[in-house]
């Protein structure tokens, strides 16, 4: 991906210099970055990092925390250091960095020892002002007696989360740079995440920065994703109609297992789809393959684990499904981040079931963890279930799950869209606690439903539980209903499951609800079903002319593969959409498309210009 870069970022070393000449934040953030002002939260992080602070900036994916660190490398003496956790996420970002005339270089095992070293040489003679690698390399010995006699301009720890044993990511190759601030005393240090509750941003700033550090929390929101959940059923034909209903559209598909993502892939492309699966099975240039072709094609679907992380930084993707609950409210927040970056309407639809639920449970309960990591576990995986449960605005209980409290609904998930009729449901909460209780509780919720809904099956005969007082008496609810009431339960915490077979037993809360002490409301309907006649949301506010922004998205593919990146390192859909619609036919005009700064507009300005001015002529 780089080498299509190496002449740009040359010739754009003397741009470089003038600009940063300048010395001012607001025309350094125009011309280098072509935008015209900071986003919310942005400046404060940058105005800290340029007195020398210590800083950590916890703000939602698609926030454009990169540019809070990018910008103030630029400004300062010197070069910063990024820390970056996977060699994908490195190459995307020095690629977008150097299209925009930002020398970047980066040193990390995945390149030949010549690239590596003519990356060093570029940071020695002053040409490159940020370098990225990852821990590992950075710890080395070798490498931190060198920093020590460079001038670096400051340490960046990117996925800061990793290095917490409560983030949900956690790397004991990141625990390496709790050494950083003893190692370069007067370096400044900053670290940089999306997903950190109360408890793992106390613990970065205990290890990294030995408890003092200016904290940013910005907040967690991103409006532009609408969230639902769904009950899973025929798991895989219902993805082939989520898929079908997007088409055209670039999205994600989460699976818990390798061969869940080989299936999943499988079944949409026989049903016509361009899909491919991605996971850590797959040989080194089989990855690389398949992230690049999903970097260039549009409309390309992977169907991955979760692999398939933090080095993805495109901004278009439109979806994110999830075939299996994910590990955490944290990671789930993390993997629906990956949608919408570009700040356009994009969905997350995940689907739901109790044996998801009972399989997390059990993956906790038998790692090797010590008894304090399971017990904080097992509580993010409580949050979780109860989200899937929830009957107020689904975005409500996720943001308040990370103190990020909101009172008014969003209006776009499931629950805003179709709210749940609630009625109480202690008569059914009690029938279903009862034969718990009578069957010794060592059953799972098949047999319990069976024996609820009368069922006459062998099981049910030799155990005796077809003479039970409930035998039947749920008859008058559907499997389905007493599937989703057992969910609902169990996030209420009625019961627990345990043991090899997931038996159902009663807890506390449970028990009061038999004995009287406490009624209980549960939704009577099925949960909402996920994107019924959705209809294509407009990519942008206003009106664009489609065929213009289609000829300007076929130049952009066209620049892209002649030098070999994706088509939104040339410029993203936003960029094009304002581009469409206020229609530059003139150099100066250009610069104020959103975007696009002068390194850019030197690049790609005469291009695209022609295809406006062409598109004009021929008054379509």
């Amino acid at each position: 991906m780089e080498a299509g870069f190496v002449a740009d970022t040359a010739a754009a070393q003397s741009g470089f210099e003038e600009k940063a000449a300048l010395g001012d934040k607001h025309e350094m953030l125009q011309h280098l970055f072509g935008f015209s002002s900071f986003r919310d939260g942005q400046e404060p992080v940058i105005e800290s990092l340029l007195r020398g602070e210590d800083v950590l900036a916890v703000m939602p994916t698609g926030a454009g925390k990169s540019l809070c660190f990018q910008l103030p490398a630029m400004m300062k003496d010197g070069f910063a250091v990024i820390i970056s956790p996977l060699i994908a996420l490195m190459e995307n970002q020095v690629a977008l960095m150097k299209a925009s005339g930002i020398p970047a270089g980066m040193i990390h095992s995945g390149r030949s020892r010549a690239e590596n070293v003519a990356d060093w040489q570029g940071v020695a003679s002053g040409e490159i002002k940020l370098l990225y690698m990852s821990p590992e390399r950075l710890l080395t010995p070798r490498m931190r007696q060198a920093l020590g006699n460079m001038p670096v301009s400051m340490f960046v720890i990117d996925e800061a989360h990793c290095i917490s044993q409560w983030g949900h990511d956690f790397r004991k190759d990141y625990l390496g740079l709790a050494d950083l601030k003893t190692q370069f005393p007067g370096v400044p240090l900053a670290a940089f995440t999306a997903t950190a509750d109360e408890a793992t941003r106390g613990d970065i700033v205990r290890r990294i920065f030995h408890g003092q550090a200016r904290q940013y929390v910005q907040g967690f929101d991103r409006p532009n994703i609408a969230i639902t959940v769904e009950e899973k059923r025929s798991s895989a034909k219902r993805l082939e109609t989520l898929v079908k209903m997007r088409e055209g559209d670039q999205g994600i598909v989460y699976c818990l297992s390798r061969k869940g993502a080989e299936q999943a892939a499988e079944s949409l492309r026989a049903a016509g789809h361009n899909a491919l699966a991605y996971h850590a099975g797959l040989e080194d240039y089989d990855r690389a393959e398949r992230l690049n072709r999903f970097l260039t094609e549009d409309d390309l679907v992977i169907c991955a684990t979760v692999a398939f992380g933090m080095g993805i930084d495109k901004p278009d993707i439109r979806y994110v499904i999830h075939m299996n609950l994910p590990a955490s409210m944290e990671a789930y927040y993390q993997e629906i981040g990956r949608a919408g970056r570009d700040g356009e309407p994009a969905e997350a639809i995940l689907l739901y079931g109790y044996n998801d639920l009972r399989l997390r449970r059990t993956m906790i309960d038998e790692s090797g963890a010590v008894e304090d990591v399971k017990r904080v576990e097992r509580h993010r995986l409580d949050a979780l279930a109860a989200f899937c449960e929830a009957v107020t605005c689904r975005r409500n209980v996720l943001l308040s799950y990370f103190g990020d409290m909101r009172d008014d609904p969003c209006g776009k998930c499931d629950i805003c869209r179709t709210p749940p009729v609630m009625a109480d449901g202690t008569a059914e909460a009690k029938l279903a606690l009862e034969t718990i209780l009578a069957t010794g509780e060592v059953y799972g919720q098949t047999h319990i439903v069976a024996i609820l809904r009368g069922a006459d099956t062998e099981k049910v005969r030799n155990a005796g539980h077809d003479r039970l007082d409930t035998h039947g008496a749920g008859k008058g609810r559907t499997d389905k209903q007493w599937r989703s009431l057992f969910r609902q339960m169990y996030a209420d915490g009625l019961y627990a499951v345990g043991g090899e077979f997931g038996s159902l037993q009663l807890t506390a809360r449970g028990r009061q609800v038999l004995a009287g002490a406490l009624e209980v409301s549960f939704r009577q309907d099925d949960l909402a079903q996920a994107g019924g006649g959705r209809s294509k949301t407009p990519l942008a506010e206003g009106q664009v002319d489609a065929k213009l922004l289609s000829a300007l998205k076929k130049k952009r593919l066209e620049l892209a593969r002649v030098k070999s990146v994706p088509a939104y390192v040339i410029f993203s859909d936003r960029t094009l959409i304002d581009m469409a619609q206020k229609k530059p036919l003139a150099r100066d005009d250009f610069n104020e498309v959103f975007g696009v700064g002068d390194k850019k507009a030197d690049a790609y300005a005469e291009d695209f210009i022609k295809v406006i001015a062409d598109y004009c002529a021929s008054g379509s």
